[in-house]
């Protein structure tokens, strides 16, 4: 069976209802040009049910196609426009497994504590499913990401409501001094091929941790822990520094893509804020199952029965400073679970906010924002400083920031990889090469976090000529967000300046520490002009939410094209932050207020490349017009709206599907195509009233979907597509 054309990702949540409503539109209209659009299921539950073939039905089995996408993107051919996924936290994957075990689906059970080796080998591999599985696969390019111009000119045009900073607001990021990943950090650059292994010394013996790893020449390596006692001595004082000051408390995290480190980070923060709990009913807790690593909404389920531990707990958090919270009504912290507040949505959130996060009162509040890890920090703590001291951003005049991220092939992909452990046992681990050279080695506390992680010399060269190529193509300020006097930056910076020397193109670039960076390019888009920020790949993460939040009140509307090493080209579609209240609406009152604005930018990037990559002058004239159409949707304010009753995702659909079809009924590069569509656009146009009344008509009453990990197929779709009118023409 051969690939098709385009491969659309399945995937979850918002996204996914939305692509129920909105694939059948595109797979209509590519047809008419001979391109065929397939899907891909890369879902939290494709995955899943892809990993545990045995314990399924013949019908239940699925192939895995995240597999297959891993090897398709290392060709010339790929051409896959990827929307965003769910990155699996514990309770995610717990919720999700348990939701498809009542539809009849034998999966075995996340084993919490694998003690047998069937345990251990099922935990493997849930193991492999959870944090940021899909992007390590996917991504065998580096991250071209920006503004599409009609989007950024939109929002100058209809600038969104920015909260009010004060130069003596209280709010302020606050991270560790020392013995955090980043005053830890090692790194080196290997002059040759070589395997490795990284075993923990102790004064019992030597701990394989994990061998079999392999590295080209010219990998970058780093190495480097956080501190358990330094952390819980730094969140102690935190908290009652908070206190003192009357402010919210809040921990800001990546629990998901940083799936083995932030978890227990996260869980120490649950501990240090119930302290005098877990002293008094450590044990005893223990023996309950519980696991703050997994949320303070863990916790309290699993001490439930017991009115002593509770009401222990109801006294401590009276006592605690109030924290910030993620639903103030439902009484949902920010500590309830890991995967509910992401650092790179959250912080951006409160900074576009006025510095504002929502307390237990169910009343905006001044907040310290707990950043613990010291290597990105200081980008929050500039931002904030800057707005203190010169007011929010004016989104009608301000400029962007485009971004060039390092990515491919894994690159510092910290803590989503097989290589951080929590050490059991005080000691001293290595990384030890395959000559026996120690390349790094570090003293460790029981307790410690220890992670390594690398960037391969193919991309990271690959990462300096995408930057050049853009600069050329922008004109604007670029700068390599890199600090000289951080061991990993450091490895880089020799990497980046013979490139940008050798192309002649030195005095075109800047290097600067994060910090600096962050004050610069708050200068620059504050005074209209543009930025393009050339980061690792957790910074690109973070400032590709920060920036497009600010500049246009979300990262959903991003174009992000990651230009393939071999080739071929994946199309991202934007964040999917916000996907799981979305999700919540459209149950309870059948809205959907997803943005289908990412697709619609990332589907005319794929027709174009298309065109370029086979030679399809159709998928061009299909490209372009899915341009037109997606300016239609923004000149005609067409995009959702957040409230019941409103138009919302499906009515944007229609819109979109008739300014497409216009713009393709009124070109004149190729009458077959005019020709073709003149009577799908006079139908989309007569059927205006119907379409819209039908579509209003759904909403109000809640939606049933089957599911919310794993959704039944006819049920979103006859939630999705409610319109008889508008299914008849596009069917």
């Amino acid at each position: 069976m051969s690939t098709p054309d385009i491969i659309y990702t399945k995937v979850d949540e918002a996204p996914e209802l939305a692509s129920a409503s909105f694939l059948p539109i595109i797979q209509k209209f590519a047809a008419a040009a001979g391109v065929t659009v397939g899907t891909k299921d890369i879902s939290l539950a494709g995955r899943i049910i892809a990993t545990f073939p045995e314990a399924l039905t013949e019908d239940q089995r699925i192939n895995d196609d995240l597999a297959e996408l891993g090897r398709l993107v290392k060709t010339a051919e790929a051409n896959v426009v990827k929307l965003p996924n769910i990155s699996a936290s514990v309770p995610q994957l717990v919720a999700a497994v348990e939701e498809m075990q009542s539809q009849g689906y034998a999966l075995p059970n996340y084993p919490e504590d694998p003690q047998t080796d069937e345990e251990k080998t099922v935990r493997a591999k849930y193991d492999g499913i959870k944090g940021s599985a899909v992007n390590p696969v996917l991504r065998e390019g580096n991250s071209d990401r920006r503004a599409a111009k009609a989007v950024k000119s939109y929002a100058q045009n209809n600038p969104h409501r920015m909260g009010d900073w004060v130069s003596d607001s209280k709010t302020r990021v606050a991270s560790m001094d020392g013995n955090d990943f980043r005053s830890n950090e090692v790194s080196a650059t290997l002059a040759a091929e070589t395997g490795a292994k990284i075993v923990l010394e102790t004064a019992n013996g030597e701990t394989v941790l994990k061998d079999g790893l392999s590295f080209p020449a010219g990998t970058v390596v780093d190495a480097t822990f956080m501190s358990a006692a330094a952390l819980d001595a730094f969140l102690e004082a935190e908290i009652a520094k908070t206190k003192e000051e009357g402010i919210l408390f809040s921990l800001h995290m990546k629990a998901t893509m940083m799936k083995v480190s932030d978890p227990i980070i996260f869980g120490h923060a649950v501990k240090a804020f119930l302290k005098p709990v877990f002293d008094k009913f450590g044990a005893e807790m223990e023996a309950l199952g519980v696991n703050p690593n997994q949320g303070l909404g863990a916790v309290l389920e699993r001490v439930e029965g017991n009115a002593e531990i509770k009401a222990a707990i109801d006294a401590c958090m009276a006592d605690q400073p109030p924290m910030y919270m993620v639903d103030s009504d439902r009484g949902i912290t920010n500590l309830h679970v890991p995967s509910d507040v992401i650092i790179d949505a959250s912080m951006p959130a409160l900074i576009r906010a006025g510095g504002k996060g929502w307390g237990p009162d169910g009343k905006e509040a001044d907040a310290v924002c707990v950043i613990p890890d010291n290597s990105y920090a200081p980008v929050y703590d500039e931002t904030i400083n800057f707005f203190k001291a010169n007011g929010k951003l004016n989104p009608a005049t301000a400029g962007t920031v485009q971004n060039i991220g390092l990515m491919a092939q894994k690159a510092e992909e910290y803590g989503s990889h097989p290589t951080t452990f929590e050490i059991a046992e005080a000691g001293t681990v290595k990384m030890i090469l395959d000559d026996g050279t120690v390349l790094h080695s570090h003293d460790v506390q029981p307790g410690d976090i220890w992670r390594s992680a690398s960037a391969r010399k193919a991309p990271i060269e690959d990462w300096v000529n995408l930057a050049i190529s853009r600069q050329k193509a922008e004109g604007c300020e670029a700068v390599f967000w890199l600090d000289e006097t951080r061991a990993h930056d450091a490895e880089l910076i020799a990497y980046v300046t013979p490139i940008l020397e050798a192309a002649g193109v030195a005095d075109k670039f800047k290097i600067m520490a994060p910090r600096e960076a962050t004050r610069a390019a708050l200068e620059t888009i504050t005074a209209g002009k543009n930025h393009i920020a050339i980061t690792g790949n957790v910074l690109r993460d973070y400032l590709t939410d920060l920036f497009p939040i600010l500049e246009l009140a979300t990262s959903a509307k991003m174009l992000s094209i990651v230009k393939l090493m071999q080739g071929g080209g994946l199309f991202e579609t934007g964040a999917g932050g916000s996907a799981p209240k979305h999700v919540q609406q459209l149950n309870e009152e059948n809205h959907l207020r997803w943005d289908s604005l990412g697709e619609f930018t990332a589907l005319g990037e794929s027709f174009q490349f298309l065109a370029e990559n086979r030679g399809n002058a159709k998928a061009k004239i299909l490209g372009e017009a899915v341009d037109a159409a997606t300016q239609g949707i923004l000149d005609n304010n067409r995009s959702p709206s957040r409230k019941v009753g409103e138009p919302d995702n499906r009515d944007s659909h229609y819109w979109f599907a008739r300014y497409w079809a216009e713009a393709l009924a009124a070109q004149s590069d190729d009458a077959d195509l005019a020709a073709h569509f003149a009577p799908i656009a006079k139908a989309l146009v007569d059927g205006e009233e119907a379409i819209v009344a039908e579509l209003a008509a759904a909403q109000g009453a809640p939606a049933d979907l089957g599911g919310y990990y794993k959704t039944d197929p006819a049920k979103t779709a006859a939630v999705m597509r409610p319109s008889a009118t508008l299914n008849a023409i596009i069917d």
